[in-house]
């Protein structure tokens, strides 16, 4: 029999190990935290919805629908698709399970997305967000607070310096509507100039011809009228409202007037956050208004507002270094006799809050040797000295940790 070959890992697919799993923990307790302080309640979703969900909310001629979607039929012959993002499954549970009832409702998730897409620094085809919703409050004051969460996450992170709050406002239907076809009759006169994507673009999707990174549309892009000139009195007073309550907060903002997203259910707001510590893919957090994606779900008309942010992308920002993650307390067992004494000293120190490992295993005059390797802060050895187990500690001296260990020790027989 030939030798078994062992499968590789799915390409686009990432283990985590190391300290780049410290890194997106480190993301991910903070988002915990954080989210928290803003009482976002954590939900916890599927990895895999119905395809209409997703066609529906993200459009049936985006790039994510045609092109990047792992879907497939199950044996009931339903077409199921893997979540390539939070929000649309959100919205989906909101309505299915009757949460209308606690609206204004904030959300918060985190998890595993997939996409099939070309892999790319920081970017897999299963990837990882964090996630937060407000669903049911039609306020800019919803806005504002989702804003100045994600701003305190990025600052509690360690990675805001460098990170710019891009902001606009897509204004209310009425503007949106008469800024579209301003836009459609500025492409069309130059169509021919245009690149093929951004000629597909104005017949489906006109506003993502703003935000073309070829560089034959940048000059048509860039002379396209801005939607100041078509908001309604309302939708300027919305954005104004918006931007006053980030000054307020101390978030600091840049506006940029091409920052668009295609799809009509978006309204007012749409934020990025970006940085060019990440090469032509900048953006580490983004999201927007998007008050008419539940009607399109066949829910009532609802306001809602939401961001999302790569997990992997923002631990690549993170520098853990200062970060007190190692072990604090090895225990090698010189003499198998001190087993029973040991092991209760380490559920000791572990119910204290203290991490413990212990070294039992192989030859016990070469225990303390292989411990003493562990990048631990305390070292104790346990030996067995007559008719009972004695406990050495050894650490730095005047050690806080050391001091402690001693104190939960000491209440023991062994020591």
């Amino acid at each position: 029999m030939g030798k078994i070959k062992t499968p590789g890992a799915i390409r686009g697919t990432q283990d985590i190990f190391g300290e780049d799993q410290e890194r997106f923990g480190h993301v991910v307790e903070t988002f915990e935290r954080v989210r928290r302080l803003y009482n976002f309640r954590r939900v916890e979703m599927p990895v895999f919805e119905a395809t209409s969900v997703f066609a529906r909310s993200l459009g049936e001629t985006t790039d994510v629908v045609s092109k990047e979607m792992y879907t497939f039929d199950d044996r009931g012959g339903d077409s199921l698709t893997l979540r390539p993002e939070f929000t649309a499954g959100l919205v989906r549970a909101y309505l299915t399970n009757g949460w209308q009832q606690y609206a204004p409702i904030k959300l918060a998730t985190h998890g595993p997305l997939f996409r099939y897409e070309r892999p790319q620094k920081g970017r897999y085809r299963q990837f990882h967000q964090i996630d937060a919703e407000i669903i049911g409050a039609g306020e800019p004051q919803a806005d504002v607070e989702l804003l100045v969460m994600a701003d305190q996450i990025l600052r509690e992170l360690g990675i805001s310096e460098g990170v710019t709050l891009q902001l606009n406002t897509l204004g209310d239907a009425a503007s949106r509507d008469a800024w579209r076809a301003a836009l459609i009759e500025h492409f069309q006169a130059h169509k021919g100039n245009l690149s093929q994507e951004s000629q597909d673009r104005l017949e489906r999707n006109p506003l993502r011809i703003l935000d073309s990174k070829e560089p034959q549309d940048r000059p048509i892009a860039d002379a396209a009228p801005d939607i100041d000139a078509f908001l309604t009195d309302e939708a300027a007073a919305f954005f104004d409202r918006v931007t006053s309550g980030l000054d307020a907060a101390g978030v600091a903002w840049k506006r940029n007037a091409r920052l668009v997203r295609g799809l009509d259910y978006y309204r007012h707001t749409a934020f990025e956050f970006v940085t060019d510590r990440l090469g032509a893919q900048g953006t580490v957090l983004g999201g927007g208004r998007y008050d008419g994606l539940i009607e399109n779900l066949g829910g009532a008309s609802t306001p809602a507002v939401g961001w999302a942010a790569g997990i992997e992308r923002l631990a690549m920002l993170c520098d853990i270094s200062d970060r007190d993650v190692g072990l604090e307390v090895i225990i090698a067992v010189e003499d198998d006799r001190a087993l029973g004494q040991a092991t209760a000293a380490q559920a000791r120190l572990r119910n204290a809050g203290i991490s413990a490992d212990m070294i039992a295993t192989g030859s016990p005059r070469k225990r303390y040797d292989k411990a003493a390797r562990i990048d631990a802060k305390v070292l104790i050895s346990f030996q067995h000295d007559g008719d009972r187990a004695k406990a050495n500690i050894r650490s730095a001296p005047g050690s806080e940790l050391h001091a402690r260990v001693e104190t939960l020790l000491n209440g023991m027989s062994t020591v």
